[in-house]
């Protein structure tokens, strides 16, 4: 289950209903796609992707989506340090990023028109859609691994539009984990 916190209010949302409220607030659909299917650790994209196609084929019908894949990234992946140079700078993308983790962690930032940065860490289960032209930044969890299914309405609309205002540089890239516990969590509203 993700986590949401909003550093600047010292605040940590873990309360599914709670956290999923928030993240609308600021256009950010969350879901946790249940039941979760069995694949192996090891399983090639195209079983992964036809594992979950009846999840797919419905965010492609309701939202447009054209194209799924799977991206796998490793602590060992080739140029791994440069494509994360990438996202972990504040930008935008002309698409939407949509996200269905597999395995692995990773912390999406979100500066929000209408509120304060929020970070959003993901986990296997959890799907995540950050709307075109919404600013954001992803950094990896301390594992260094992350595998997901991406949706994309036209994949050449993915590359990163920099905003270059430098707020991602007041924002660590810590992820908080099952035992992060922040001063103020909260479970209810």
């Amino acid at each position: 289950m993700a986590t949401v916190h909003i550093p600047d209010e010292n605040r940590t949302l873990y309360q599914p209903d709670v956290m999923k409220q928030y993240l609308a607030t600021i256009g950010i659909d969350y879901e946790k796609w249940k039941p979760a299917h069995a694949v192996a650790a090891n399983a090639a994209a195209e079983d992964i992707l036809a594992a979950y196609a009846p999840e797919i084929d419905r965010l492609k019908a309701s939202e447009g989506y054209v194209t799924a894949d799977v991206i796998d990234v490793k602590a060992q992946t080739p140029g791994l340090s440069e494509m994360l140079a990438k996202f972990s700078r504040e930008h935008t993308h002309d698409d939407d990023e949509v996200r269905f983790i597999i395995e692995g962690r990773g912390l999406f930032h979100i500066n929000p028109t209408n509120g304060p940065v929020c970070a959003i860490e993901v986990e296997a289960g959890d799907l995540i859609r950050v709307p075109s032209g919404t600013l954001h930044w992803f950094n990896l969890c301390e594992d260094r691994r992350i595998r997901a299914i991406r949706l994309f309405k036209d994949p050449a609309g993915w590359s990163p539009n920099y905003s270059a205002s430098g707020v991602d540089e007041s924002y660590q890239p810590i992820c908080f984990g099952p035992s992060y516990i922040a001063p103020q969590t909260v479970f209810a509203q």
